[in-house]
Order: C-alpha cells, then structure tokens, then sequence
C-alpha cells in the first residue's frame, strides 16, 4: 500500500478528514470546552474523545485540535491519551503540540511525558490491538486481541462469546504475515465484512464479564491462565468506555422521532443475524396470507388492522418480553459500534430502542417496540420474496419492507 501523501495546510500534516469525521471532531472539541468550562477533572475529559488505535491521522488530527485550546488541563490530557504511543507519528505530533501549548503560557511539566524506552524481550507499550465483531442474534460475538507474541506466547487470542452462556471457545494463535491474510479472508468468508475496533480496554470488558459471570464455560480457563498478562498489555475492564458517557446522547424531545426510525435499522446488514428465520417466520406469513385472501369483504383500512395483529403476535412470540433486556443490551453495544463508525444518527436511535427495550415497564409491549417490529416486517418480506421465487404469483407484494408506511400494500 502507498504511503498517503500528506496534505499541505492541514494540522500536523494529516490528510483532510471526512466530513462525518470533521463534524464528529468539532463536536468533541465543543464538548471538551464545555467541560473545560465546568471544571471537570481528568478522567472525565478522557470519556469526552475517542482516540483510535488504528487511525493514526485522526488521533494527530484530534491532538492539534486539542492543542488549540490554550487550557492548563490540556497537557495532562494529551499525555493521557497519547503518551503511551510508540509510533513515529503520534509521538512526534504529541511532542510538536505539547511545544506550541508551552508558546501560549501554558505550563507543561518538564517531566510529564514518558522517556521512550527499549528493553530487549518487551513489548512497547500501545502496540496491542483489539477487534470485536457485531453480536450476533443468538448474542454471540468474536473478540479478537492481537499484539507481540511475546506477551502471550501468540499474537492472536481469538475468543467466541455468548452473553448469557460465556465462553464459547478461546484459542491462542501464533500466525505469520501470510497465515494473518488468510485468518482474516476466512472472517470475510463467514460474512463478517465489518470488524470493529473499540478501546481494547472495552474488549477486555467484554471476555472478563463472560469469565466471571461463567467460569466454568469452555475456553474460560485459557482465558483465564492469560487475564493478568492481557489487564497489562490492552488494559483492565474498569478503565474501559462507559456507554452512557461514550454514546451520542438522545434529546428527550426526539425520542418518538429515534424509536419510528429504529425500524428501519432492521434492513441494516449488521442485523441480518438477528432477523427470524424462515422456518420461524413462515407460520406468521401464512397467516398474513389468509387475511389478504380472506373470503369476507375487508376494506383495505380492515385488513391492515388484522395484519398489524398478526404482527404483533409474531413480535410476541418471536421476541418475548422476558427476552427483551438481552435484545435492549445487545443493541446498546450495537450503538457503540455505530458510533465507532462515525455513524452518530443510527447510534442514537438504536440507542433510543434500546432504552425502550429495557425499560421493565414496557416488558408487557413488546409489539410496541419499531426495532422488533422491523425485524419481523423484513423477515416476511424476504420469505415472501423466496415464496415467489419458487411459486410465482401474480397481483401485489403481500409484504412491504420496514422504510414503508404499510405492512399491506394496496
């Protein structure tokens, strides 16, 4: 791959940011002057911005903004998100924006970034990596650490979870250059196109919340020989993100707005897993069939009505009220993913849903929820478009997709 040319008249040298990231940008730069104005103390700040590991040009970017704010609070704070990075870049654009505070009157401490340095035989801080896949509809998920095979005696540590059982499996890896193109072309082969990369502190929540809520699941003892290494190396799971600080907020006043959109989420690849299957959808199809054949003379305004029950019988016994706290925080991590994404709008509406969905008082609702509503309204489409592949028919879809108004089309 060629190196990107940097670009002349942008911070550090970096090249331009997408619009989305600009925007994301300039709303943590606000945020952090809010907060700034407030008094708020160090780990607060350090919620308010998402560095990240794997984007060396938007952390150089996220530095100089920040090193435009000629506040006392910021040197501490850049050391904290950077200091530990060994890359030529990041130090260099740390040591250059900590240089042009000091031009502005802003004290910095002689000693207060680390000296670098080499010890032959350990792994330099910031070089550890984590991964995540989405959750799966049965609350499966991939985690994936990678770092210097040193630390572990393998530079993969591969973990299948369930957030109700555990651990599925954890295998430790040792791969070379070759062997990783084709560890990741196999991911790409199973459909898991989009690979996430949060804070590894919030991956290592993730394995150690499986590990002690079930020690004994399979894969748990390997995970849990290497849990003292992998707190030293990618972080302990108490200084991982909090969701509620770390996620877009939702205005009060949108939520009705958020909840109606969350139904189209369900058209989403990243929740093909978690629509019903066909043989789980095909029972509620058949029925959505018998009322547009009905022999009675419905009116089509009658038939929506049957046909909004049918659904809601299908939400019902698809996803059951005593399921919904699983489905409400599995969309919630979903929604930190989105926001890894740059994709703020989308992560404030699944989370929006998934505060409908874990509110206990709407446990008896569940056909109320537009998320599952969506799930199911795409899953009868897709099955009714397989139907007629198989046996066309003529006259009009039986089943429209979640962006449209009407489950019946006239």
């Amino acid at each position: 791959m060629e190196r990107m040319k940097k670009a002349k008249n942008q911070p550090g040298g970096a090249v331009p940011l997408a619009a989305e990231a600009e925007a994301r940008l300039a709303n943590q730069v606000a945020e952090i002057n809010a907060a700034l104005e407030s008094g708020a103390d160090l780990a607060a700040l350090q919620k308010l911005l998402t560095p990240d590991p794997q984007d060396p040009e938007w952390d150089v970017r996220l530095m100089a903004a920040l090193g435009a704010l000629p506040h006392p609070a910021i040197p501490a704070l850049l050391v904290a998100l950077f200091g530990g990075a060994t890359d030529k870049l990041r130090r260099k654009a740390l040591k250059k924006t900590l240089h042009l505070l000091k031009t502005k009157g802003v004290a910095v401490p002689h000693d207060l970034l680390p000296k670098e340095e080499v010890s032959v035989g350990v792994p330099r801080p910031g070089t550890a990596t984590a991964f995540v896949t989405p959750i799966f509809g049965n609350g499966e998920s991939y985690i994936i650490l990678e770092g210097p095979p040193e630390v572990l005696r393998g530079n993969f540590l591969v973990s299948l979870i369930n957030d109700r059982e555990g651990f599925g499996e954890c295998v430790l890896l040792n791969l070379k250059r070759k062997q990783e193109a084709e560890f990741w072309d196999h991911f790409r082969e199973q459909g898991l196109e989009e690979v996430f990369s949060p804070p590894p502190a919030y991956a290592v929540s993730m394995l150690e919340a499986a590990f002690t809520a079930h020690p004994d699941s399979p894969g748990a003892s390997q995970y849990g020989a290497l849990r003292e290494k992998i707190f030293q190396h990618w972080g302990r799971p108490e200084t991982a993100p909090d969701l509620e600080s770390a996620l877009p907020s939702v205005n009060p006043g949108e939520r009705t707005r958020l909840l109606d959109e969350s139904r189209k989420l369900a058209l989403d690849p990243l929740f093909n897993s978690w629509l019903p299957g066909p043989e789980e959808i095909t029972p509620w199809l058949t029925k959505l069939q018998e009322v547009q054949d009905s022999p009675l003379v419905l009116s089509d305004q009658q038939k929506q009505v049957r046909s909004d029950a049918v659904l809601e019988e299908a939400i019902q016994a698809l996803y059951p009220p005593e399921t919904r706290a699983d489905w409400g925080r599995r969309l919630k991590t979903m929604a930190y993913y989105l926001h890894l994404l740059g994709r703020d709008e989308d992560s404030r509406t699944a989370r929006a849903a998934a505060a409908d969905l874990a509110d206990p008082e709407r446990g008896a609702l569940a056909g109320e929820n537009q998320f599952l509503k969506g799930l199911v309204q795409y899953a009868a489409l897709l099955a009714w478009q397989a139907r007629q592949a198989r046996e066309p028919a003529t006259g009009s879809p039986l089943v429209a997709p979640p962006d449209s108004s009407l489950l019946i089309r006239r």
